[in-house]
């Protein structure tokens, strides 16, 4: 695939991205949301339906990780390079969703921070941040 494809492809899925995160709030149930953007530092969690809120989670988990293979696709051209994030956004998946659940049942007031960025890895698409530029190099080396 020539460079300009790639980049406009690259650009669009990005794009994808950005618009997941844009339309958060109409797109997925996550009271969290609005929680965060409070004094959350003394405030208990806010009620929330837990199963709803945990199918939402893997729904933009998986809409953002579709989105992050095909960058990478895209980007490597290498199912060697696929299959490993595709075993690394699994693997990673699983670890933070249970901390996810662990920590939204026993979260006390005002002690929310692990909470907040562990939720940011599964709604986030931090593992692209940090797996392009890692096979990027790799590539180089």
């Amino acid at each position: 695939m020539k460079n300009r494809v790639k980049i406009i492809l690259i650009v669009i899925l990005a794009f994808g991205l950005i618009l997941i995160r844009q339309f958060e709030d109409k797109l997925f149930y996550d009271p969290l949301l609005e929680f965060f953007k409070t004094d959350h530092s003394t405030q208990p969690l806010p009620e929330m339906e837990l199963y709803k809120l945990y199918a939402n989670i893997i729904l933009r988990y998986l809409l953002n990780t579709i989105l992050s293979l095909i960058i990478l696709w895209v980007a490597f051209g290498s199912k060697s390079i696929l299959k490993l994030s595709a075993l690394l956004f699994t693997g990673l998946f699983f670890l933070f969703f249970i901390a996810f659940v662990l920590l939204i049942n026993t979260s006390a007031a005002g002690d929310h921070m692990a909470l907040f960025y562990v939720r940011r890895f599964l709604i986030q698409p931090i593992f692209l941040l940090l797996l392009l530029p890692a096979f990027y190099f790799h590539r180089r080396s």
